[in-house]
């Protein structure tokens, strides 16, 4: 990188210059701000220069002027928008139409006019340019007060052995009192010193001891070239020692993250067959419209989203009764219309569902066209949670997870502190009892499988912040819904609960040993071959068996 020196500047912002007889003396007067800004039009000149270190230099000495202007000039150089007007023989800011460019000043930026598509250029960098602009923007953010800012800034550094960036890092060094953020800026200077070849081989082995473990790409690399490269048998035991601890925590930190993408699939599996496990446990329904009524609360999501096209950031508040309602409202009219002539002949049930199910997705079809859609993701649910370079944790995937166990807990309490949980209960142990006591089973019915369905609803919400929205969302967990269902226990949540999470962390482990589809097929025998040996699943629902 480039180093450029400047005119000194005492306090009141006055440049100075050599006398005759060799003293400085202050410049005459400016008003604040108009020296640095002389500087910075006289940097932003050098880009007319074709010399890459001409603009090496300038990109040097706008980054280090302090100018509020500074940063975005040097962003707007990555994203071509600072021009060559090659008619007024300037640079200024540009942006592209189809007339030409809108030209502004680059310090002001005011409009100064307009050129045709030929008569003004990007100014043209090369790779290593770029780099050196990264570079330097990470530098200024290890000034940020932000802790989480300073902490990326210096990993964007680990790895770099410019010795103006080194500088830096060293002087953040002696004033960082965040443990995190100064662990990131010692490995990057320990990494220096294993790329340093005037290192002393004492100062390269303390710089082996402080790096082991680390997870840091750069700092497996450097050990890997030491181990290739050193002449020193210590040098060589040490990088291998070190190499070895880091895979031992590679490995510990890829287990962890195989878990959470295992219970990341768990609480999707758990959203969509909690309600499965409802209308299946009181009903005894074999629902193959489950999963239609999940594409629903989807669709209901990208429906909200359209009404509210700038209200992405607030749309699920509405968007998650909307979706319960739509599901619920569809599910106790497939109940009152179909459902309720067929209790007591399970495969009926199976058949005539599945013919409602076909219906949806038709209806869909028509309605929103067979492309999929696609749901715009709040940005409160973006990005992810870095806890190392190893391991990070999803925001929507952490979400999902929080607030599949939210709705677990929220049914659990309806159906132990409400009457139409105690009802349901009822219903579900013994309906002849239960009818004998007064309680209308009918309307028990509708409003369960009611429920039911608005859960299914619920899933289809979730699911549409991690993958697009289409007339086969539902299809594809139909099948894992009812595997849940049947391997925790038909009707008994917490089964629901424990088999959802146990299938999904499965899954997970299994996955990169077989591949995806071998590892459902062989979740799916493992499941045949368990409940042959338990046929109502690990936790079965009490009090069933004098109705049976």
């Amino acid at each position: 990188m480039a180093q450029t020196s400047a005119a000194p500047a005492d306090d009141a912002g006055q440049t100075t210059m050599a006398s005759p007889e060799g003293e400085d003396r202050p410049s005459e007067s400016v008003a604040p701000g108009v020296s640095k800004e002389e500087a910075l039009r006289t940097s932003l000149a050098k880009f007319k220069s074709r010399d890459f270190d001409v603009k090496a230099e300038a990109i040097e000495t706008i980054a280090r002027s302090g100018h509020e202007r500074g940063e975005a000039l040097l962003q707007a150089l990555l994203d071509r928008e600072l021009l060559h007007d090659l008619a007024g023989d300037r640079i200024v800011l540009g942006k592209q139409s189809e007339q030409g460019w809108a030209l502004r000043d680059p310090i002001s930026e005011e409009d100064v006019g307009s050129a045709e598509a030929r008569a003004a250029r990007p100014v043209i960098i090369n790779n290593r340019l770029r780099q050196q602009i990264r570079d330097l923007k990470s530098v200024t953010a290890l000034a940020n007060p932000n802790p989480l800012a300073r902490r990326e800034a210096a990993q964007r550094l680990v790895g770099n052995t410019d010795p103006v960036v080194l500088d830096a890092l060293r002087a953040r060094q002696a004033e960082e009192a965040n443990p995190l953020v100064k662990g990131v800026i010692d490995t990057a200077l320990n990494i220096a010193v294993l790329r340093d070849p005037a290192s002393q081989l004492n100062e390269r082995l303390n710089a082996i001891d402080a790096v082991a473990g680390s997870l840091e790409p750069a700092v497996r690399n450097v050990l890997r070239d030491r181990l290739a490269q050193s002449d020193a048998a210590a040098e060589r035991n040490a990088a291998d020692r070190a190499l070895k601890k880091i895979d031992l925590r590679t490995e510990r930190y890829e287990t962890a993250d195989t878990l959470f993408f295992g219970l990341s699939l768990g609480s999707v599996l758990l959203l969509a067959a909690i309600g499965l496990a409802i209308t299946f446990g009181v009903m005894g329904v074999i629902n193959m419209a489950h999963g239609e009524l999940i594409m629903l609360g989807a669709y209901t999501t990208f429906v909200v989203q359209q009404i509210f096209p700038d209200g992405h950031e607030w749309s699920l508040l509405v968007a998650l009764p909307a979706a319960f309602l739509v599901s619920a409202v569809v599910g106790i009219v497939i109940e009152r219309g179909v459902i309720r002539f067929l209790y007591g002949r399970p495969l009926e049930t199976l058949l005539a569902t599945f013919g409602v199910s076909l219906i949806l997705q038709q209806a869909v079809r028509v309605i929103f066209s067979p492309l999929n859609r696609s749901v715009v993701t709040p940005e409160w649910m973006s990005g992810a949670l870095q806890i190392n370079p190893i391991f990070s944790l999803t925001y929507n995937r952490l979400y999902i997870i929080v607030f599949a166990l939210i709705v677990f807990f929220a049914l659990q309490l309806v159906l132990k502190k409400t009457r139409l949980g105690l009802q349901v209960r009822a219903v579900s142990q013994n309906r002849g009892t239960a009818r004998a006591m007064g309680i209308r089973s009918e309307r028990v019915n509708a409003l369960t499988f009611g429920l039911g369905s608005g859960i299914a609803g619920i899933a289809g919400v979730a699911l549409a912040q991690l993958t697009n929205v289409g007339p086969n969302l539902g299809h594809a967990y139909i099948i894992d819904s009812f595997m849940v269902v049947v391997f925790g226990g038909v009707g008994n949540l917490w089964g629901t609960l424990t088999a959802a999470f146990s299938l999904g962390i499965a899954n997970k482990i299994i996955e990169p040993m077989a591949g995806a589809v071998l590892a459902k097929i062989m979740v799916l025998v493992f499941i045949i071959l368990f409940i042959q040996r338990k046929p109502r699943g690990l936790f079965p629902q009490r009090g069933r068996a004098a109705e049976e």
